[in-house]
């Protein structure tokens, strides 16, 4: 929940921003870029801190070596999210973010079954993961692959 919460106040900060005349964050397409690329830069640092011990219990008992994949897709996240924001790696960048956020789904699955939350708090239950990743998935969609040069 936290994720959807910084997302949408960092693209309200963001708009806000492009309103008052920052040219980088004039059209709602930048500004989603750029709050996705913060709500990415949030979740990755959980792959690097404490929290590691939850997103380990989240990885799907079919994954081997579930540390290195936490690692490596909190770096994933990292790359993502610069990639968002650097013209020339956008659409490549959001093509992978969409791929990326499929392929972790089963995580999230698996973390709303068994109860896995983050940092002491309680699992997100599933009806609210699905809707969330597809949010993730079409706003990466739109503003780096549809609108990739806005």
């Amino acid at each position: 929940m936290i994720v959807l919460i910084v997302l949408l106040l960092s693209l309200m900060v963001f708009r806000g921003i492009g309103a008052l005349g920052v040219e980088a964050l004039a059209s709602w397409p930048a500004a989603t870029r750029f709050s996705l690329a913060t709500t990415l830069l949030l979740t990755a640092s959980a792959h690097f801190t404490k929290m590691k011990e939850d997103l380990i219990r989240m990885v799907p008992d079919w994954v081997p070596w579930p540390r290195a994949v936490v690692y490596l897709t909190g770096l994933f996240e990292l790359a993502g999210a610069a990639g968002l924001l650097i013209l020339s790696l956008r659409l490549a960048a959001g093509i992978a973010l969409i791929v990326f956020f499929i392929l972790v789904f089963p995580a999230n699955v698996k973390a709303a079954q068994s109860g896995v939350g983050l940092g002491g708090k309680p699992a997100t239950p599933l009806w609210l993961r699905l809707p969330m990743q597809l949010l993730f998935i079409a706003l990466t969609f739109w503003s780096a692959v549809w609108s990739r040069s806005q």
